[in-house]
């Protein structure tokens, strides 16, 4: 026992107290997301949507984060990641206040698009900042706890969340995610300095680097078309599973609110002292992100039974394995291969995978499950991870000949 808390604590060293900012201001801010795990359920029941409907709310969702991600990567590069962070931040708390008080269809397609448009500038940002404010071999770990931050932040929030519905119904909720974001970026500002060197000046050190060389790195292309089908499979998560538990397993919002939470607590728990170990190792990123394809694929398949409430902790399980090994390492293969002064380009492409992800995620996954029924879109969506195994085998390979 005394040999386990000590590996633990063992996996937090190290890490600049910036990162410890960072993770703290995230877990104030995922604290407080509460309305995105229930946001299906929310349209559904309280606005009377479609599935067809709420594919296409989240379609809109995406398209935002896409832009947001693109946005927020362009202006990193010439602002630096502190002032796109505060603005993001504090906008964006103002967008989920506003959200609430839209009650058409087309209003809130173009409500959710503005405030991810918002809200995932974010994303670049904060990757870039964890590559200024943490050493090369530390960045693994400090992308792990700012994860381990956000996940015990998500715990509290879901949490929470079913419980406030059940009791006061949905639109408290926005109110908390618009105040825990404002309340985390005025957090930020007074914990963490805005660095002097900008992203401008380093390019001028590099007048010779070429600007669009991230469109020319195929292996960065195959990685984040990797990463695409990595987030095709996850984020049904926030969509087709929560209405999975309610409609064949009749799990009220409080009770799914503790199986989401089942998630957070093995990462909570886990991921860190997982992660020191791995890093001790010597194995290729590439063969970690396989993995945690094989992984993801995996846990979706065994939803395919529907008779057992025990399925649905066997998959969380398998789930949250394959987070803990694709989130950290995908963004460690990111960071490894972005060039100075052009981070947040880089960071941009990578979230614009994740972000391209939940325009056709939830789009495909509700239309199918309208037409065909959730086990058929269990095996489609057991098809995007095994694609991603494939994929990172020849990642692995591209990337091993290119060392050689």
């Amino acid at each position: 026992m005394k040999k386990l808390y000590t590996n633990y604590i063992e996996s937090f060293k190290d890490l600049s107290k910036e990162i410890w900012y960072l993770s703290f201001i995230s877990l104030v801010n995922r604290a407080g997301t509460m309305v995105i795990p229930f946001l299906s359920l929310y349209l559904k029941k309280d606005m009377g949507l479609s599935e067809v409907d709420i594919g296409t709310i989240f379609a809109f969702f995406g398209i935002g984060s896409v832009i947001g991600s693109w946005l927020g990567g362009k202006l990193t590069d010439i602002l630096g990641f502190y002032k796109v962070m505060v603005a993001s931040l504090f906008l964006t708390g103002l967008c989920f206040i506003a959200l609430q008080y839209i009650d058409s269809f087309w209003g809130f397609c173009i409500g959710i698009l503005v405030t991810m448009s918002i809200a995932d500038t974010f994303r670049p940002a904060i990757f870039v900042a964890i590559k200024g404010y943490s050493k090369p071999e530390n960045q693994t770990r400090s992308v792990g706890l700012i994860r381990l931050a956000i996940n015990a932040g998500m715990g509290i929030g879901p949490t929470l969340a079913g419980l406030i519905i059940v009791i006061k119904g949905y639109n408290l909720l926005f109110w908390i995610d618009g105040l825990t974001c404002i309340i985390a970026i005025i957090l930020f500002s007074y914990l963490v300095k805005d660095p002097k060197v900008k992203p401008a000046e380093i390019r001028n050190e590099y007048k010779n680097l070429d600007k669009n060389v991230v469109y020319k790195d195929t292996s960065f292309w195959i990685h984040s078309f990797i990463c695409f089908l990595f987030g095709m499979a996850f984020f049904q998560l926030f969509t087709t599973i929560p209405l999975y538990y309610d409609e064949v397993f009749h799990l009220n919002e409080f009770k799914i609110g503790l199986v989401l939470f089942l998630n957070v607590a093995i990462i909570v728990v886990f991921e860190m002292p997982f992660l020191n170990f791995l890093e001790k190792q010597i194995i290729p990123v590439t063969k970690y992100i396989m993995m945690s394809c094989i992984l993801l694929s995996i846990s979706f398949l065994v939803l395919y039974q529907n008779f057992w409430t025990g399925i649905l902790i066997l998959s969380m399980v398998l789930m949250t394995l394959s987070e803990m090994l694709g989130f950290p390492y995908t963004n460690r293969f990111a960071l490894s291969r972005a060039k100075e002064g052009l981070e947040g380009s880089y960071m941009a492409l990578y979230s614009m995978s994740f972000s391209l992800a939940h325009i056709f995620s939830p789009k495909i996954g509700l239309s199918i499950i309208y037409k065909y029924g959730y086990q058929v879109n269990w095996l489609v969506t057991a098809g995007y991870g095994l694609l991603g195994v494939i994929l990172s085998y020849w990642l692995y390979h591209r990337v091993k000949k290119e060392k050689s």
